[in-house]
């Protein structure tokens, strides 16, 4: 199949994909957008199960007599950006919008859902999984723990995401690391405060938390293997209220990337090892929250290469790097690859004229890729579960 095959799916597709835009629901609150896609699914003549993490979507289409299943997962939540577009199908709930793409991820994986329960064209069972919550709270940690592969058994299962930094009609699939793992931490310091003019007479944990800034690049640098891609990144500073009075407390706070939970141990050490030395130094103390939010993209192998295939037949050879480098950022379906073997791909979204970035409030997803998208999940579907000649 081509994504010209599915032309007819387009102006549904489309439409599906600005109404979502439209109206954006971030984690664990997509309840009209469950809706949504429930609605799509009876449609098809599916019937979907609601619930799973709270507002997740599942539905199951089996054709054939044969025992082996799939599943085939987008993620359905928004950010809490404003969107800076004026578009017609721009967010019309103030200070979120779908910046990421998954209404397109969405709108993709119904499409491929219509087209199979129509048409069909493969042996076996495609579970089409709308997990919730992707972006920081771990909806795929929550439907794998809700029982997601206990109630809807399958083999392997596959994730997609549009990638606006290769060029549209382009993809790319790693085997092994693909995403970050996404830790989180929190240094709360805290000592005497004192009178500006007077700073011998305290603490300077402001002093401190400048100097750990600093330090905490000792990790990457000298303290991890530097054959070891790892990422420390302090994002916020609090401390202080006024102008001449040295604060008794402050706050760092920021994220750190690797690919391996060595590497997340090795960090979390140091990290507590180095906060406490410096906040010492300057006679104050210093308590440290690490959490690991969610664990590396970790593609099976031969997943990989059977996607980059699929993606090579569907787009040409020539189109598809399956040796890209991975990517520090994060991504939930993390968990479910813990569980099950699988692959996530990249599917390029990217113009001639420039695309905004992924969580960019001018970001908006490039409908040009849904039939291509669509074409992948029925390609994949029918290359996975083929039928019986």
């Amino acid at each position: 199949m081509t994504p010209d095959d599915l032309a007819p799916l387009v102006p549904e597709m489309t439409a599906w994909r600005h109404h979502l835009h439209a109206h954006p629901e971030t984690a664990f609150a997509e309840v009209e957008t469950a809706r949504f896609i429930a609605e799509r699914l009876r449609a098809f003549g599916l019937e979907p199960h609601l619930g799973l993490a709270k507002t997740g979507v599942v539905a199951t289409l089996k054709l054939g007599t044969s025992n082996r299943a799939i599943g085939l997962r987008a993620d359905i939540d928004a950010l809490d950006i404003p969107e800076a577009n004026a578009f017609a199908h721009a967010s019309k709930i103030p200070g979120k919008m779908h910046a990421c793409g998954h209404d397109g991820h969405t709108a993709m994986l119904l499409g491929a859902a219509k087209h199979l329960a129509s048409e069909g064209g493969f042996d076996g069972t495609v579970h089409f999984i709308f997990q919730p919550a992707e972006e920081n709270e771990g909806g795929g940690r929550a439907m794998v723990e809700d029982g997601l592969f206990d109630a809807f058994p399958m083999e392997a299962v596959y994730g997609m995401h549009n990638w606006p930094y290769l060029p549209f009609g382009a993809a790319a699939v790693a085997p092994g690391p693909m995403m970050a793992s996404f830790d989180v931490f929190e240094i709360a310091l805290a000592g005497r405060g004192t009178h500006a003019a007077m700073p011998h007479k305290g603490d300077d944990v402001l002093l401190a938390a400048g100097e750990l800034i600093v330090a905490l690049q000792s990790i990457p640098s000298r303290l991890v293997d530097p054959l070891d891609p790892v990422v420390v990144s302090v994002t916020q500073i609090h401390g202080g209220d006024t102008w001449n009075v040295l604060p008794g407390s402050a706050v760092l706070r920021g994220t750190v990337r690797a690919f391996s939970a060595a590497v997340q141990d090795a960090v979390e050490s140091a990290m507590t090892r180095i906060a406490r030395a410096t906040a010492e130094i300057h006679g104050a103390t210093a308590e440290v929250r690490y959490e690991r939010r969610y664990p590396a993209t970790l593609n099976d192998p031969r997943e990989a290469a059977f996607c980059a295939e699929v993606l090579g037949g569907l787009l040409g050879a020539d189109q598809v790097d399956a040796a890209p480098r991975p990517n520090m950022g994060a991504e939930d379906f993390a968990f479910l690859l813990a569980k099950k073997p699988g692959a996530y791909v990249w599917l390029g979204t990217g113009t001639p004229q420039g695309s905004a970035p992924l969580h960019n409030p001018a970001y908006d997803f490039n409908d040009a890729a849904l039939p291509v998208g669509a074409a992948y999940w029925v390609n994949l579907v029918r290359a996975a579960l083929p039928e019986k000649p």
